[in-house]
């Protein structure tokens, strides 16, 4: 009787976590001028797949704001917008990314996320295109900036990541490794000055010094960069699992992540 509850407990929690994603993306048919579109790669690990719970707000569709579906279609962008792993993915923060930059840049231009974020990746897997979780990440995020390129132009890359790396072997290599990284993202897209903004991660974890560490290691890659920034997320609230920003918290940083872009890119 105990095993019985159980399965069904977690069905009831698998159920809860999608009742309110969207039963159909709505495909554009609508071309729209490749100038006029600019285009964000989220990139990192589960924070920035998105474990957050999808609310019905987080659905409404915008005419200016897009993304892409499995195949490679553009698609008015609905939440979860990461599909690599349909299990876990939830609410990110891409959505409230491109909902706050709309106030804030010319009437005529439209926003592309592109999702590439795999919960779980370590930075050395992103640098030596590891295959994970079965996403070959670097390939795919090659891939996925094609893609997007094809649609508009690259204006900057979103990054969260390093809850994997938060170990005393790796957490010595990650200022290097990250800033080999965004070279190597720079070198991809084909701009050398394009701007890169990474996240903080949450203050909330059981691993406190780790993760500390490896915001501080972003922190100084940061620092030396002239074409990166940074976001605080030291305030944002978990889920309940000590690991993932809850659902305000993905929102939050998603106005904090264009805030960002705003003071320190936009022309």
């Amino acid at each position: 009787m105990l095993l019985l509850t159980f399965f069904s407990c977690a069905k009831k929690m698998t159920q809860d976590r999608t009742i309110y994603f969207p039963k159909q993306q709505k495909q554009t048919n609508i071309t729209l001028p490749k100038e006029k579109v600019w285009v964000f790669i989220m990139a990192g690990q589960s924070n920035m797949a998105g474990r957050g719970f999808v609310e019905p707000q987080d659905t409404l569709t915008n005419n200016r704001i897009y993304s892409i579906n499995q195949a490679g279609d553009l698609v008015l962008a609905k939440e979860p917008l990461h599909f690599y792993e349909p299990n876990l993915t939830g609410l990110d923060c891409g959505r409230s990314f491109a909902l706050a930059l709309l106030g804030k840049i010319p009437d005529d231009v439209s926003i592309l996320m592109i999702p590439t974020a795999v919960g779980g990746s370590a930075i050395s897997q992103w640098l030596n295109d590891e295959t994970y979780r079965n996403v070959t990440l670097l390939s795919n995020f090659k891939e996925k900036v094609t893609l997007g390129k094809s649609f508009g132009t690259v204006k900057a890359v979103l990054w969260h990541q390093g809850e994997s790396d938060s170990n005393p072997k790796d957490i010595l290599h990650y200022q290097d490794r990250l800033q080999t990284l965004f070279s190597v993202f720079r070198s991809i897209i084909g701009n050398p000055t394009l701007p890169i903004i990474a996240g903080e991660l949450g203050s909330y974890s059981e691993n406190k010094m780790g993760w500390q560490q490896i915001n501080d290691a972003m922190h100084k890659c940061v620092e030396k960069d002239p074409f990166a920034a940074s976001i605080s997320t030291k305030d944002l609230k978990h889920k309940g699992d000590l690991i993932h920003f809850d659902s305000k918290g993905q929102r939050e940083m998603g106005k904090r992540f264009a805030t960002a872009y705003l003071k320190h890119f936009l022309k």
